[in-house]
């Protein structure tokens, strides 16, 4: 039997496409709290206000893309949600107040909810499905990247640089996102579902039940990643671990990027809970061992063995999500994935700032490398123990 090609002009394109609109995501998310305080002269509440005005509207407007998905069809939707994100960047220019900035955050997670829902289903689309697992790995890989080099590169231009500049930059690769999306054909049979639609509106046309499972499995884990993102750089400076934390991610990413060719593989031949398992156990672990560090070595092994964690789970984890579903709900199963996942993860930055205060940071890694173990027996319980999703095997049927 002859394997499917995986590595094709359209899945390079919406990867591509995916790692400049995260690039440009994760420039701006390092760089644009030093903005409010050095040029808009705002204060660290404002600060928090410009990173959750984001996260709240890509959440808000993430069922409404699954339905648009499904209704108005993957091409159209990438193609307007990509014009919408390269449409904003350029307006920071104009940002020269807190509240002109506020709203232009808002409209920029609007457009960035609706991009990276429709790139992971045309992702799932393109991908063979013998393959799904091994290629959403590698598609995640593309983010993965992004999230090492945007900080680096963000910082470093406003440190040797501008805003200006950066700003330019942003407007380029957003540029660079839409025109790789332009680039993308789809399959037949992967554009819209008209068949599908229904005349009255439902809770069925935002939610994909069959996803929430798995979802709410991820929710609960990137609960607990929250506070590598939002505390990291604090407890490394209070450790005096500050060069060390620079090269966090990096090693983070490059556990990652190691791995995925052997876990993407895996996960196709064995399924899954071979590869979800130890993932969880990966993860609490590097928790465990950031709640004990005292050295830069002790720093970043905690960090790679987060990233062969945590990175290998959230691909593993909205593969399964889309697995779950037949391929006309694909749409809504992304945004039902995401929309937990992005709660999970903006709910935690705020419960576990509380945590962290009350406890300290060492404590809160400790307690939630408890946590995440926890959570490993809550996924045994809505998904691990059972066999893989019946839509799966519909579909290598059907194929």
């Amino acid at each position: 039997m002859n394997t499917q090609k995986l590595w094709t002009k359209e899945f390079l394109g919406i990867s591509f496409s995916s790692f400049f609109l995260f690039l440009t995501f994760y420039i701006l998310l390092v760089t644009l709290p030093i903005y409010t305080l050095d040029e808009l002269h705002g204060n660290e509440q404002e600060i928090g206000l410009i990173v959750a005005i984001f996260l709240v509207s890509a959440v808000l407007c993430r069922p409404f893309s699954g339905r648009w998905i499904e209704s108005l069809g993957r091409k159209k939707i990438l193609l307007i949600s990509m014009i919408l994100f390269f449409v904003a960047t350029p307006f920071y220019f104009l940002a020269k107040s807190f509240v002109v900035l506020l709203a232009l955050r808002f409209f920029h997670g609007i457009g960035f909810g609706m991009a990276t829902t429709v790139t992971g289903t045309i992702a799932a689309d393109i991908v063979p499905n013998e393959r799904r697992g091994e290629g959403m790995g590698y598609f995640a890989t593309f983010m993965n990247l992004a999230m090492v080099i945007g900080p680096f590169l963000g910082l470093t231009v406003i440190h040797y640089s501008s805003f200006h500049v950066l700003f330019l930059l942003c407007a380029i690769f957003a540029a660079l996102a839409l025109g790789c999306a332009l680039l993308v054909k789809l399959p037949a049979g992967a554009k819209k579902h008209s068949s599908v639609q229904r005349p009255k509106l439902s809770i069925h046309d935002f939610f994909e039940k069959r996803a929430l499972p798995i979802s709410l499995s991820a929710g609960s884990l990137s609960f607990a990643y929250s506070s590598i993102l939002s505390f990291i750089s604090v407890y490394a400076k209070g450790l005096g671990l500050v060069e060390a934390a620079s090269f966090f991610f990096v090693v983070y990413a490059a556990a990652i990027i190691l791995s995925r060719p052997f876990t993407g593989k895996w996960f196709d031949r064995y399924g899954e809970n071979f590869i979800i398992y130890p993932s969880i156990l990966f993860f609490a672990i590097g928790m465990f061992v950031l709640s004990i560090v005292h050295s830069a070595p002790l720093l970043l092994v905690a960090g790679a063995l987060i990233g062969l964690g945590y990175g290998t789970l959230v691909p593993g984890l909205q593969t399964v999500a889309l697995n779950s579903a037949p391929p006309h709900r694909r749409g809504i199963a992304t945004a039902t994935f995401f929309t937990v996942f992005d709660s999970g993860i903006g709910s935690g930055s705020f419960l576990l700032g509380l945590l962290a205060a009350a406890a300290g940071y060492s404590k809160l890694y400790l307690y939630l490398s408890i946590y995440i173990l926890i959570m490993g027996v809550g996924y045994h319980l809505l998904h691990g123990r059972k066999k893989r999703g019946a839509a799966v095997e519909e579909e290598k049927l059907s194929a």
